[in-house]
């Protein structure tokens, strides 16, 4: 899928409603607990783009070393305080969540395993986030995200990510996270040849599931 090539052309921006900073605060708060609900206390830094996303620019990353073993990486800027931004899928409207099986590491040293995913993250989660206010990526899809010329596009799968049943909730408002899988080409041709919920099981059994990192031998 060259999709994300689109994203790039000139296009007619709908306009836009516009909340008060006191409505962004309120928001924020209500989302981190909304996030820390389902993954576990938030990291007290925060990974802020030098350009904000909202014009163009990376997304913010939250980190969550608190949930699973490893660190969670979450997006808190789809969706605005009216709980809208993507584009519904089957489930609703949501943010994105990522995994890697590394600590999380405050060094700026960027040839550490960790800050290395963590860029890598920053990049798929940037894309997807984009892209998800033109498409409807629903879980189980697979996606690939182009990268610069002669480098393999990034492999990807979605799925609902609720562990124990624990939903996103805003506030009143029932949101979902949406699982961004980082995967071998092997193992996406698998589950658009077999079904993703055959690849998951398999991802699951090898103890790879939900990590993105790529550190490791393909299960397919």
């Amino acid at each position: 899928m060259g999709f994300l090539k689109r994203l790039f052309g000139k296009k007619e921006k709908p306009i836009k409603k516009e909340f008060t900073e006191e409505e962004h605060e309120k928001d924020y708060e209500l989302k981190s607990e909304g996030l820390e609900n389902v993954l576990g206390k938030m990291h007290n830094l925060v990974g802020h783009a030098i350009i904000p996303f909202s014009i163009g620019g990376a997304v913010d990353m939250y980190y969550f070393p608190n949930h699973i073993k490893g660190t969670g990486f979450a997006t808190m800027e789809l969706l605005d305080p009216d709980g809208n931004g993507p584009k519904k899928n089957r489930i609703g409207t949501y943010e994105l969540v990522a995994f890697t099986k590394h600590d999380y590491n405050e060094s700026e040293e960027t040839q550490t395993p960790f800050n290395l995913i963590e860029r890598k993250a920053c990049g798929f989660l940037t894309a997807i986030g984009m892209y998800s206010s033109q498409a409807v990526l629903n879980p189980k899809e697979t996606i690939e995200i182009p990268n610069g010329e002669n480098e393999e596009n990034t492999c990807l799968v979605f799925d609902l990510y609720e562990p124990d049943g624990k939903k996103f909730i805003i506030g009143n408002r029932e949101h979902h996270l949406l699982l961004c899988m980082q995967l071998f080409r092997s193992e996406m041709d698998y589950a658009r040849q077999n079904g993703s919920d055959k690849l998951f099981k398999i991802l699951k059994e090898k103890g790879v599931y939900p990590y993105s990192d790529l550190d490791r031998k393909p299960v397919i």
